[in-house]
């Protein structure tokens, strides 16, 4: 049984990816706290008011989103070094190998194609927690940096 509450982040402006992402999680066996933010500059003013003691176990980035996207969220992340240590797993609907090549080389430490089916969904997401221990999670290999359900 995974006694870990895992307190989670998930930045996407999609809102019925949110709800289903938050559904799934509610049918995982896990205790988890979960904040989304829509956007990239939310996202940004949410994590420059945290501590690094008290940033998320886990950010699930999207990459498109509104006035400040995933790209560049990622790269203020691994730039700042209060926020270095904070856990980003890339959720995206695109799973262009430039994209992901580019993820992975500023930092990411998984990348998960938004999957269409839910179950799906909540399979990949529960993997990505299993393999999350703690906010000094070390960077896969390339071939293991997609998660796949």
């Amino acid at each position: 049984m995974n006694t870990k509450e895992y307190n989670l982040l998930l930045a996407d402006d999609d809102e019925d990816d949110c709800d289903f992402f938050r559904e799934a999680l509610n049918e995982l066996p896990i205790t988890y706290s979960l904040i989304t933010v829509n956007d990239g500059v939310e996202l940004m003013s949410f994590l420059s008011d945290k501590s690094e003691n008290s940033l998320p176990d886990i950010l699930f980035l999207d990459l498109n989103m509104p006035r400040k996207n995933g790209f560049e969220c990622l790269t203020e992340i691994k730039q700042n070094k209060k926020l270095q240590p904070l856990s980003v797993i890339i959720f995206s609907t695109s799973l262009d190998v430039n994209i992901v090549d580019t993820m992975y080389e500023n930092g990411a430490i998984y990348y998960i194609r938004k999957p269409g089916d839910y179950s799906k969904l909540k399979k990949v997401i529960g993997n990505a927690l299993a393999l999350i221990s703690g906010k000094k999670m070390k960077q896969p290999e390339r071939e293991q940096f997609i998660l796949q359900p």
